[in-house]
């Protein structure tokens, strides 16, 4: 079985916060079952270690020779049931994942011949063009699918890759043989009807539904015959959910071999919430020329559209939901009831319980917007997640943008699992 460990820590000094949290994975290596020596690392740090990045990259690669490193940094990082945001913290978790399995790649180290199936990718968020990278990216891979986010940071955002990088996109591509589940979880909720786009140039939506655009804004938030002007303190609250004419065709399926990543509209066709191919972008404008609406994104003819809002507790119910199907997802069908029942009832820190079923590791992506006290108190998301999956290794950050797919998403949060065998 391949094995994954982990370890968090905050301290003012970045090499005693990686040395606390090293000595947390040196304890597990000690463990039985976890002899191998580990081959992949992720890292994520706050940005209050980003001035240090690079001589902890070095520490790791000393520390663990042989290992490839990927990671970024985030305004936020996430470790198992655990946030740490506005303090010096670090995250990390090692596997040992046959090093023909994955490879590690850059703008500087491009993957060559290697047969992508999916990959764990960071990116720059002030790289240009940074759409048609994702785009290209997902291209290179059999499956389409990515899943990571954009660095964050309060001045500089890095990433990392074997080396520490700013600008590009990078990250790690996994082939056929290794097998993951992944899950996006939207953070807002409509607050009209699903449109389609009939009239638009560049950014600029002028129509949906052959109705002027911004008299359909007016009308889904209960503004119909308001002045725009009068109107401007409420739309402020307002965001658009995009969806490709053609999304949910070619993955409506659901799953290719060995990635599940949930169909186009999984479960998500009631008015109340929105499916994992819905982009979340900013309303930026109003053009009363033209009664249409300026959104922070392009749309093309027959793009659905539909207003929305940031909402709590419909971001909260839909992180449930999605770690009760990863969790479905990778639990033995064929485990007997009484361990079945045993597996679900085992304590959250019983790791034991656990070992040589479901969730082997984890690394969940979500939006900088969405952490810290959003969920109700600090670290309440994460502690969703861990009620939901259980004590299993995990990592991740707090984005600029979260990246599944092709797609570049906001207010969401991308989770995704490696099972164990």
């Amino acid at each position: 079985m391949n094995r994954f460990l982990h370890g968090h820590a905050t301290h003012p000094d970045a090499h005693m916060a990686l040395a606390l949290a090293a000595a947390q994975i040196e304890a597990q290596r000690g463990e039985p079952g976890h002899a191998a020596a580990p081959t992949l690392g992720w890292v994520y740090l706050t940005d209050h270690f980003a001035p240090q990045a690079g001589a902890l990259l070095a520490e790791l690669q000393q520390r663990w020779p042989g290992v490839h490193w990927v990671g970024a940094t985030g305004v936020g990082i996430a470790a198992a049931g655990v946030e740490y945001f506005d303090e010096p913290a670090l995250t990390l978790m090692l596997t040992d994942l046959p090093r023909e399995r994955f490879q590690v790649f850059s703008g500087a180290r491009p993957l060559g011949l290697f047969s992508a199936h999916t990959a764990n990718v960071h990116a720059d968020p002030a790289t240009n063009d940074l759409a048609e990278l994702i785009h290209d990216m997902s291209a290179r891979t059999t499956t389409g699918y990515l899943f990571g986010g954009l660095a964050s940071g309060r001045s500089k955002a890095l990433h990392v890759a074997d080396a520490v990088l700013s600008g590009g996109l990078s990250g790690v591509a996994f082939d056929a043989g290794v097998a993951l589940v992944s899950r996006v979880s939207q953070g807002c909720q409509p607050v009209g009807p699903q449109r389609h786009v009939t009239g638009v140039e560049r950014n600029v939506v002028t129509e949906l539904d052959g109705e002027p655009a911004l008299d359909c804004l007016l009308r889904d938030v209960g503004l119909a015959g308001v002045e725009p002007r009068t109107a401007l303190p409420r739309l402020r609250q307002i965001l658009v959910g995009l969806v490709d004419a053609d999304s949910g065709d070619a993955r409506a399926a659901g799953a290719f071999h060995n990635v599940n990543y949930g169909s186009a509209f999984d479960r998500h066709t009631q008015r109340d919430a929105f499916g994992s191919d819905t982009r979340v972008r900013h309303l930026i404008g109003l053009d009363a020329g033209r009664r249409g609406i300026a959104i922070a994104d392009t749309a093309e003819l027959g793009t659905r559209l539909a207003f929305c809002s940031r909402n709590v507790e419909a971001a909260r119910r839909d992180l449930m939901r999605i770690c009760a199907e990863v969790r479905d997802e990778v639990e033995p069908e064929t485990l007997p009831l009484a361990a079945a029942l045993a597996l679900r009832e085992a304590p959250l820190g019983d790791a034991t319980s656990r070992a040589g079923h479901g969730i082997a590791g984890a690394v969940y992506v979500s939006c900088a917007g969405r952490g810290g006290a959003h969920f109700g108190a600090p670290s309440a998301e994460l502690a969703l997640v861990r009620h939901a999956l259980g004590d299993v290794p995990l990592v991740g950050f707090f984005a600029a943008g979260e990246i599944a797919r092709a797609n570049l998403y906001g207010y969401t949060g991308v989770l995704t699992v490696f099972p164990g065998h």
